[in-house]
């Protein structure tokens, strides 16, 4: 299935943005653009015995679908391969918003929501969503690495979740003050605005069992954010 013929973000009823309902955003590219930046998504899933947990893993976006892994020892896991319905969130902060009120302050974000059931990769189909998470988190890493050994591979269950029942949420800009609390002269000399949040890599730091003369690679030295 191609992006052209999937369903833009919010398109089905249990999607629909109905809590400020202005930040929705109904555009397939945005949802992508979101997935791409993440790093950590978190997903829902029920025990046997009703209790929901959420789950953070590693992820990345292949094509038409999210790719997510974690034990083929897990239970939780098992019953998300055995077709256990599940929600998968990302959210990237941008900032802080302080308003002159309590009510109104707020954070500048964007989020994605994925409702769906998740199937179970194998095979050569697996080992090339291993490498999309690989990739997605550590850029140029896959080659330049040992290749998972069947007994590692035994150990994890690697996941899709296909892109189709989807939400996207942005809110951006000042805060949304109250026209009273404005004009209000007890909270005139009252900072509000916003506060960046910025998420960046540091300088990378070799292993105790990395040689000395061991040059860190090009492609980590590039990671930025």
């Amino acid at each position: 299935m191609t992006s052209a013929r999937l369903p833009e973000p919010g398109s089905s009823e249990r999607t629909r943005v109905r809590r400020i309902p202005e930040n929705a955003v109904n555009d397939r590219a945005a949802l992508e653009h979101i997935l791409d930046a993440g790093l950590v998504a978190h997903v829902a899933v029920t025990d046997d015995e009703g209790q929901p947990y959420v789950v953070p893993v590693a992820f990345a976006r292949r094509g038409d679908e999210v790719l997510f892994h974690g034990s083929t020892g897990s239970r939780l896991f098992r019953g998300l391969a055995e077709g256990q319905p599940t929600c998968l969130t990302v959210t990237l902060l941008a900032g802080l918003v302080v308003a002159l009120s309590a009510f109104e302050s707020s954070m500048n974000y964007r989020s994605a929501m994925v409702l769906g059931v998740a199937r179970r990769l194998t095979g050569d189909d697996e080992l090339d969503a291993l490498r999309c998470i690989t990739e997605h988190l550590l850029p140029g890493r896959w080659s330049d690495c040992r290749q998972p050994i069947p007994k590692e591979r035994a150990a994890t269950m690697t996941l899709a979740l296909d892109l189709v029942e989807c939400s996207v949420k942005i809110r951006s800009g000042d805060p949304d003050d109250d026209p009273d609390d404005r004009a209000n002269p007890d909270l005139r000399d009252t900072w509000s605005g916003t506060v960046p949040i910025h998420e960046s890599f540091g300088t990378p730091v070799r292993s105790d069992y990395c040689l000395a003369q061991t040059i860190t690679p090009e492609y980590v030295e590039g990671w930025h954010r």
